[in-house]
């Protein structure tokens, strides 16, 4: 082999090893980027049940209008939308009802606006006792004009749609009847809705006109 033969395998052996370093190295942090993902993925889909009470403070300051929390039985599923949180508790749906509303009532910045499933006033006593009870218990955190009972599917749309725009917290409890999930969607604590229709009302009254400054 002439000497300008093996400069010239020297050279590209030389560029091959490079070449074999940076696909490594590519290789390493494709794998690091994937690693990172599924965890966040695991940590936006499950939490222990010691510090859900934390994760609903910690979440509240940062939730307004138009965010969620939803109070779930069981069974209900994880999404696999990432705005979506889900957290899985091991106390009754009740007490982490209560809990829930005394936070978003104790709160200055948020109310709740609550939705039942409409399918939860047709379950009979004989197939799931206890149901009355329940049916009761689940209103008496909120005052009358704050719910709202609608079917299923309905409520399952507004998730899915809020969902695609704005956080949501799901907490799933040991409650084991079906269609007892509470949804309480975040509204402005420090404007009602009287105030919010007389704004609108004001300006559909208004011409169509660029204000004044």
């Amino acid at each position: 082999m002439t000497p300008t033969s093996q400069a010239h395998v020297r050279i590209c052996g030389a560029r091959m090893h490079s070449l074999n370093g940076r696909l490594r190295t590519i290789v390493w942090v494709l794998a690091l980027l994937v690693t990172s993902s599924f965890s966040h993925s695991q940590s936006q889909a499950s939490g222990s049940s010691s510090d859900w009470k934390a994760i609903v403070q910690n979440r509240l300051p940062l939730y307004g209008h138009r965010n969620w929390i939803v109070v779930a039985d069981s069974a209900f599923p994880v999404y696999a939308a990432p705005g979506i949180e889900t957290i899985v508790v091991n106390d009754d749906l009740l007490s982490v009802l209560k809990y829930v509303a005394t936070a978003i009532s104790s709160s200055r910045h948020v109310r709740a606006k609550v939705f039942l499933d409409q399918e939860l006033q047709f379950i009979d006593e004989r197939d799931y006792p206890g149901v009355s009870e329940l049916r009761e218990q689940i209103t008496a955190p909120f005052s009358k004009d704050q719910v709202f009972s609608i079917p299923h599917t309905e409520v399952m749309s507004k998730i899915d749609e809020a969902g695609k725009t704005f956080r949501i917290l799901f907490i799933k409890t040991s409650a084991t009847i079906p269609y007892t999930s509470v949804y309480m969607r975040l509204d402005c604590g420090y404007m009602s809705d009287e105030v919010e229709r007389k704004i609108r009302n004001a300006m559909s009254d208004t011409p169509h006109s660029q204000p004044k400054y």
